[in-house]
């Protein structure tokens, strides 16, 4: 059987492909899939990527186009998550808006992740200098935790209903959200691997999508996903109301022109960079 190692986050919007992989779904297609949790979001699995650790991941979409157009040697095969994804603004627990911060520091999983990346975002809301925004680096979502309660950063980026259980325990509260104006996860591949198995990849994606389908319209969802990932029914319906996974054939360009428009006028990526992207990233 051939091997592929795919990583994602541990998170609600993975359920598709852990229950396919539990089910054996790709068996008839003579493949075994290992499955390995990204607890540190899309600057590792774009590491991952770069290392051979990963074949295949389940990232955003701005991370992996700016990495791609700055050289790592992978390509989006498709998109996974069609909706924006819901960013919680994360702040200690004393403070109760962002009104008086000029110069925020953000706590970040990795340079070039969404929490990153999304920063710039928030940014231009609020109206803050590029270059007075300040990094600290803390891995993943418990770093993040752990810098708001010791004042190690101001603000925490991070998908708002997997904070929702620290927002309920009180270790920070979240005082709103910034969505991502663009579809919010794809399927990366590694290059050299694309060459060789892009039609077994195809039918791989196919298959998850199958899964994605049944699963939107089976009314158990709710409470299965709540069980798995400690989250509360009411909450996992609220969610899964306002995501689509991609069960169509969605056109990538123009699905992604937003994230490069965005990456551009940010200076994360050169003008450069940017005239390339349509035959770089796929």
């Amino acid at each position: 059987m051939k091997k592929f190692k795919i990583g994602g986050v541990p998170e609600h919007f993975n359920y598709p492909w852990r229950v396919a992989i539990e089910e054996k779904a790709f068996d008839s297609l003579g493949v075994s899939l290992h499955w390995s949790d990204m607890t540190g979001g899309t600057g590792q699995m774009i590491k991952g990527l770069e290392t051979g650790s990963l074949d295949v991941a389940v990232l955003l979409t701005e991370g992996i186009s700016r990495a791609i157009l700055q050289g790592t040697h992978a390509k989006i095969v498709d998109l996974y998550v069609a909706s924006p994804l819901q960013w919680g603004i994360h702040v200690p627990m004393l403070k109760k808006s962002l009104g008086e911060v000029s110069a925020p520091r953000f706590a970040i999983s990795r340079f070039g992740s969404g929490s990153h990346l999304m920063s710039y975002v928030l940014a231009q809301k609020n109206q803050w200098k590029k270059e007075a925004l300040q990094f600290n680096v803390i891995g993943d979502v418990y770093g993040g935790i752990w810098a708001l309660e010791n004042n190690e950063a101001d603000v925490f980026l991070w998908e708002k209903y997997t904070t929702q259980p620290f927002v309920d325990k009180g270790s920070c509260q979240r005082i709103g959200q910034v969505d991502t104006p663009w579809p919010c996860f794809v399927i990366a591949c590694r290059e050299e691997l694309l060459q060789k198995d892009a039609e077994v990849i195809h039918q791989i994606i196919a298959i998850v999508k199958k899964h994605a389908a049944a699963l939107s319209a089976d009314s158990q969802t709710a409470e299965a996903i709540a069980w798995r990932y400690h989250l509360s029914i009411p909450e996992v319906t609220q969610w899964l109301s306002e995501t689509t996974w991609n069960t169509e054939s969605i056109g990538l360009v123009s699905a992604i022109q937003p994230t490069i428009d965005f990456l551009l006028d940010s200076e994360l990526i050169t003008a450069k960079e940017a005239e390339v992207w349509d035959t770089k990233l796929f």
